[in-house]
């Protein structure tokens, strides 16, 4: 096969590396715990790679699902252990490496402080945890806090970058 025959050849499945190039490079997330769970997502035979049937059915949610999808998918970025609930543990978990830490502070506290008052503003039905039901009514009425734990979705520019450089490529062949 020529070298321009095997350049146009249709790409079959990301293995994880090659999917969070992707996400680093193209969509800017760099998160190394929240782009794992996003391959993960993709992921959905669980065979350590990303066919091409599960990066299309990925995408629309990733690029511009509407907010109850986004919702969902993002939840589901924080929920660690699966188990419907975004615990303290799991706050704990991802803010430790978002604070800036100040000299002579306790950083475990600072993060303990943030995660009651994080509490007190998601958990609704005071169960000490954010269930998906706290989760949605918070988003729904400030959809700034979508992200909260983390950057797991791409910003507008980067989707539309994304996406003009796809349809580029398709309309030059």
């Amino acid at each position: 096969m020529a070298e321009s025959d095997n350049s146009r050849r249709a790409v079959h499945s990301l293995d994880s590396g090659k999917f969070l190039s992707i996400l680093h490079s193209i969509f800017e997330l760099i998160d190394d715990r929240i782009t794992g769970r996003v391959f993960t997502t993709f992921d959905k035979d669980k065979d350590g790679v990303v066919g091409m049937e599960e990066w299309i059915e990925g995408l629309p949610v990733f690029l511009r699902g509407t907010l109850d999808e986004k919702i969902k998918y993002c939840f589901s970025m924080y929920d660690l252990n699966g188990d419907n609930a975004i615990s303290r543990e799991e706050m704990l978990d991802f803010l430790k490496e978002r604070l800036i830490r100040r000299p002579n502070e306790d950083p475990d506290e600072g993060i303990k402080d943030l995660v009651e008052i994080i509490l007190k503003k998601m958990d609704y039905d005071r169960d000490d945890n954010v269930s998906f039901k706290d989760f949605e009514k918070v988003v729904k009425d400030e959809n700034l806090l979508l992200e909260s734990f983390g950057h797991c979705l791409p910003d507008f520019r980067r989707v539309e970058m994304f996406e003009g450089h796809v349809f580029q490529e398709q309309m030059e062949q």
